[in-house]
């Protein structure tokens, strides 16, 4: 898809309902931002992900800029410990992949479902 168009409602449901199954099954809070993004890329995805407050311990943030052909995965201290550089890598990489082959919304998908797949599911305190 290219930049600037925006999502169908198919598409949108697709990624709303990825988003909602990671959030659940992982107790984290996943969440997306596509579009221009200004300045300093990781400096805007950083405050981007700050701007979640209390919330951004728990917070998978992902940016994408398509025009920049940018991807940023941000994570907070408690999904951090749950997610390694390393799923994140694989994540962001299959989602370029995909980007790269004109496949932004599949890219998400998938990206969102490797980064539950990783998190895995909560761990109960006793």
């Amino acid at each position: 898809m290219p930049s600037g168009e925006p999502f169908t409602n198919a598409q949108q449901r697709d990624i709303e309902r990825v988003i909602e199954l990671a959030n659940a099954d992982t107790g984290l809070v996943f969440s997306l931002f596509v579009g221009a993004v200004e300045g300093d890329m990781r400096d805007a995805a950083e405050a981007k992900h700050a701007s979640f407050g209390a919330r951004a311990a728990h917070t998978v943030l992902i940016v994408i800029a398509p025009g920049d052909r940018f991807l940023e995965i941000v994570t907070g201290e408690a999904a951090a410990r749950r997610l390694t550089d390393r799923a994140c890598a694989l994540a962001a990489l299959s989602m370029t992949t995909s980007f790269a082959g004109g496949d932004l919304v599949g890219g998400i998908v998938t990206g969102v479902r490797m980064l539950a797949e990783a998190a895995g599911h909560p761990i109960p305190v006793r």
